[in-house]
């Protein structure tokens, strides 16, 4: 059972990928849709956004919607954006897929607000991740595997805000 968030609990969340189109948006619908189904939507807002701006604009990647879609997530109202700086103010914790996008992020942190940035794998609680692997370029497995990831990490993440 999830508990409501108590006022030092992270409200706005912010998942970062390269694009802004395959992992980032699979997790922001995947953490959207558990924090519905939990009923915190009022508590807890989650958006997506990208280290590179490639796809701006655009809906996420088909076949991320197609495998999300198939778990019960509807991600078809996203689109890409790109990360700001703005970003590390506007949200309380800002969750990256990788290594690289940690890289990327940390250039656009402002002093002093470090601390909000964090790789969405420090969450998983049953699977041994350390990144949510780039689909692109791979087939479905690759698509199923980051869901298996993120949903994981997500379920760890509601659990860790309900702690708090």
């Amino acid at each position: 059972m999830v508990n409501h968030p108590t006022p030092q609990t992270p409200r706005r969340i912010l998942m970062v990928c390269m694009g802004n189109i395959c992992r980032s948006p699979t997790a922001h619908g995947v953490l959207e849709k558990m924090v519905a189904d939990a009923g915190l939507a009022s508590h807890i807002t989650v958006d997506s956004a990208g280290t590179h701006s490639y796809h701006v604009g655009e809906q996420p990647d088909e076949r991320a919607q197609h495998h999300a879609a198939r778990r019960g997530y509807d991600l078809s109202a996203q689109r890409a954006r790109h990360l700001v700086a703005q970003d590390f103010e506007r949200f309380d914790l800002v969750l990256v897929m990788d290594a690289a996008n940690e890289s990327h992020a940390r250039t656009l942190c402002p002093p002093g607000q470090h601390h909000r940035l964090r790789r969405l794998t420090d969450y998983c609680t049953t699977l041994q991740a350390h990144e949510v692997p780039d689909p692109y370029y791979g087939g479905a497995a690759g698509f199923e595997q980051v869901l298996d990831i993120v949903e994981d990490a997500c379920r760890g993440l509601l659990a860790t805000l309900a702690r708090r």
